[in-house]
C-alpha cells in the first residue's frame, strides 16, 4: 500500500519535468527525496515527515524544477498527526512548520498574501485531517475494546452463575438424598428388631422405608425439572415450599424420633428463594437429628415477624452422638445451611443445647413480602 501511494505521489511530482527550463541532478535528488520516504511512512513515520520536509525545503529553493504542491510533504504529515507515536513529536513538527513557513514564504520566496495563506494553510489542513482520522481510529478501538471487555464480564458473570447454580443443585441433592437415605437407614436398622416382636410396628418401619425412597425420588424428579423444561407444559417443576413442612415433619414423625411443628404468627408470601430455603433448612435439621442426635423428641418452630422468617429445630439428643461435634466443627450439612442463609440475606446459629440437645436457629428476611 504504502509503494503504491509513493507511487502515486510520484506521478504529480515528476510532471514538471517535461516543462521545466532547466533540470539539473540535484533537482532530481530533491524530488525523489520527497517520494521515495513514503515508502516507510507507516513505519517510522516521523523520519519520514522530517525527511521529506527537508527535501522539499530543498525542492522549493532550487526549484530546477520546483512543485506546484508538495504532494510528499502533505502525504507525510497526514501520516505523521494519524500514525506518529508521540505526542511531542506530532505537535513539535507541526508547530516547526508552522513556525518556519511565513519567513521562508514571505522573505525568501517573496509570496504575496494569497501564495502565502495557500502555503501556510495546505499542511496544516493535512495535519487536522490526520488528527481526525486519528481520533476516529482510536474511538473504534475503545468501542472494540469496550465490546470485547463487556463480553468478558458477561462471561464470568455467566460462568459465576453457573457455578453458583452447580453450588444450590449439590446442596438440594444432598439435603434430598442425606434425608432420604437417614430415614430409610434409621428404619432399616430397626426392622429386624420389631419384626417378630411386632409385626404391625415392622410393617409401618417398611412402609416409611418405601415413603423414604418415594418422597426421594419425587424431589430429585424436581430439581431435574430446574435443570429443564418439562416437555408436557413447558413449565418448571415446582421446588418444595413452606407449606409442605407439615408432610416433612409427618413423614420424620414416623421414625423413632415424634417432631412437633409449632408456627406463630400469620404466614406470609414469601419470594421463592426463602420458600426452597426454609423447607431446606428444616429438612437438613431433622436429617441431622435422625442420622446423629439418637434422639427421641425434636420440634420445628416457624416464628413470623413482620421483617422476618425465624426457623429453629430443637432435639433432645444427649451424649456425644446428640451434641454431634462433626456439626459443631461445620460439616457438610451445617455448610449447605450456612450457604443457604447467607444467599437470601439471613443470619444461623447452630449448636449444643447446656441441658444436652441441639438447636438450629436461622433468621430469613423478607421484608418485600405481602401479607397472606
Amino acid at each position: 500500500m504504502d509503494v503504491l501511494i509513493a507511487a502515486a505521489v510520484a506521478v504529480p511530482v515528476f510532471v514538471p519535468f517535461a516543462s521545466a527550463p532547466e533540470v539539473t541532478p540535484l533537482g532530481v535528488v530533491l524530488n525523489l527525496g520527497t517520494v521515495v520516504p513514503l515508502v516507510w511512512r507507516r513505519r517510522a513515520p516521523f523520519a519520514v515527515a522530517v525527511v521529506v520536509a527537508c527535501f522539499a525545503m530543498g525542492v522549493s529553493l532550487h526549484a530546477q524544477p520546483g512543485q506546484n504542491l508538495q504532494y510528499g510533504g502533505l502525504v507525510a504529515i497526514y501520516t505523521l498527526a494519524d500514525l506518529g507515536r508521540h505526542r511531542w513529536q506530532r505537535w513539535g513538527f507541526i508547530g516547526a512548520l508552522v513556525a518556519t513557513i511565513p519567513p521562508g514564504a514571505l522573505l525568501v520566496k517573496g509570496n504575496d498574501a494569497a501564495e502565502f495563506m495557500f502555503t501556510l494553510l495546505l499542511p496544516v489542513t493535512a495535519f487536522l485531517l490526520g488528527t481526525l482520522a486519528r481520533t476516529a481510529r482510536e474511538r473504534s478501538d475503545a468501542l472494540v475494546e469496550r465490546s470485547a471487555q463487556l463480553e468478558r464480564e458477561r462471561e464470568a458473570e455467566a460462568a459465576r452463575a453457573a457455578a453458583e447454580e452447580r453450588s444450590r443443585i449439590a446442596r438440594d441433592m444432598h439435603d434430598v438424598l442425606a434425608h432420604a437415605v437417614s430415614i430409610m437407614v434409621v428404619q432399616a436398622e430397626a426392622g429386624p428388631v420389631v419384626v417378630r416382636s411386632d409385626p404391625d410396628q415392622a410393617e409401618r418401619v417398611f412402609d416409611a422405608i418405601a415413603d423414604a425412597g418415594r418422597d426421594a425420588m419425587a424431589q430429585l424428579r424436581r430439581m431435574l425439572g430446574v435443570l429443564k423444561e418439562e416437555q408436557d407444559h413447558g413449565v418448571r417443576a415446582p421446588q418444595p415450599t413452606i407449606g409442605e413442612l407439615p408432610g416433612l415433619v409427618e413423614h420424620v414423625d414416623r421414625t423413632q424420633v415424634h417432631v412437633r411443628l409449632t408456627v406463630e404468627g400469620g404466614s406470609r408470601a414469601v419470594p421463592a428463594e426463602i420458600d426452597l430455603a426454609a423447607y431446606r433448612i428444616v429438612q437438613e435439621a431433622l436429617t441431622n437429628t435422625v442420622k446423629h442426635a439418637n434422639a427421641r423428641e425434636a420440634e420445628v418452630r416457624l416464628r413470623w415477624t413482620d421483617h422476618e422468617l425465624e426457623i429453629t429445630v430443637t432435639d433432645d439428643g444427649q451424649g456425644e452422638v446428640g451434641a454431634d461435634p462433626g456439626w459443631r466443627r461445620g460439616g457438610s450439612g451445617l455448610i449447605g445451611i450456612r450457604e443457604r442463609v447467607a444467599a437470601c440475606g439471613g443470619t444461623v446459629e447452630a449448636g449444643p443445647l447446656p441441658d444436652g440437645g441441639f438447636r438450629v436457629s436461622a433468621r430469613l428476611p423478607h421484608a418485600a413480602a405481602v401479607t397472606a
